[in-house]
């Protein structure tokens, strides 16, 4: 890697019964501490879901560590490189849910909804239909300020304002997805996991979703179908196809 981009970042997430969240946030935060990193952790008793930066060799050492626990052995961050460390500091958190949808009958530890992998959509979207001919639709789940920075072409996008918007959006507007596969998609893929299962709990048959997020998506294919950057939680904003930082602004500012 160049020496200009010494700084990895990961960004990781599952779900996996954590009854000892609290312990577990003790030694987590004293070992990325102890590595010099800097981000966010948060635990919950659904999960983890992380967001790291610092020296790669650092970085690698503390992911090692955290697949130590069994519970976290097939742990498969999502990396990407950058010439600063895009957090002020560190923070390890123990919430209610390690992303937010205040519906807790839905439970992605007990049994997620289909994944697609990258290449399998942009083939689905190149062909414009799945294998089995149907429709192929795109649904974002993310925030509707994240989706002014980019998403896939002819995504549909609801404007929901927060993550707990998703369930009430998505029974408004159930039969018009009615027949067709549904791709959920969201940055690195953790609200997909939500979203997917309550898809299939609301009656929707064919639904999926994007392996790894957007960011993922970027690292296999390159971004095609896809307009505009992604926006992360970090100092760094937005990322383009090649994740690196990009100034692409919101469309609205354009």
């Amino acid at each position: 890697m160049p020496a200009v981009n010494q700084i990895l970042n990961i960004s990781a997430y599952k779900f996996v019964r954590l009854p000892d969240a609290a312990e577990l946030r003790e030694s987590i935060h004293s070992r990325a501490a102890q590595d010099g990193l800097k981000g966010t952790v948060l635990l919950a008793e659904e999960g983890i879901n992380l967001f790291l930066a610092g020296p790669g060799e650092a970085v690698r050492g503390f992911v090692g560590w955290l697949r130590s626990d069994a519970r976290f052995a097939d742990l498969a961050p999502k990396e990407s490189w950058s010439s600063e460390v895009p957090f002020r500091k560190l923070l390890v958190k123990v919430k209610r849910e390690i992303i937010r949808m205040n519906h807790p009958s839905i439970r992605p530890e007990a049994g997620r909804a289909p994944a697609l992998d990258p290449r399998t959509l942009t083939r689905w979207l190149d062909q414009g239909h799945d294998d089995e001919g149907r429709p192929v639709v795109t649904l974002d789940t993310r925030n509707a300020f994240e989706v002014d920075y980019g998403s896939f072409d002819g995504a549909i996008d609801w404007r929901i304002e927060k993550f707990s918007d998703f369930p009430a959006a998505l029974l408004a507007h159930r039969e018009e997805l009615r027949g067709k596969t549904v791709v959920s998609f969201c940055t690195g893929g953790i609200r997909c996991e939500k979203a997917a299962i309550f898809m299939q709990e609301a009656g929707l048959d064919h639904v999926w979703q994007l392996e790894g997020g957007i960011l993922k998506y970027f690292e296999e294919t390159g971004g095609a179908h896809y307009h505009g950057s992604c926006f992360v939680f970090d100092e760094r904003e937005a990322l383009g196809a090649a994740l690196e930082p990009t100034a692409d602004a919101p469309a609205q500012e354009r």
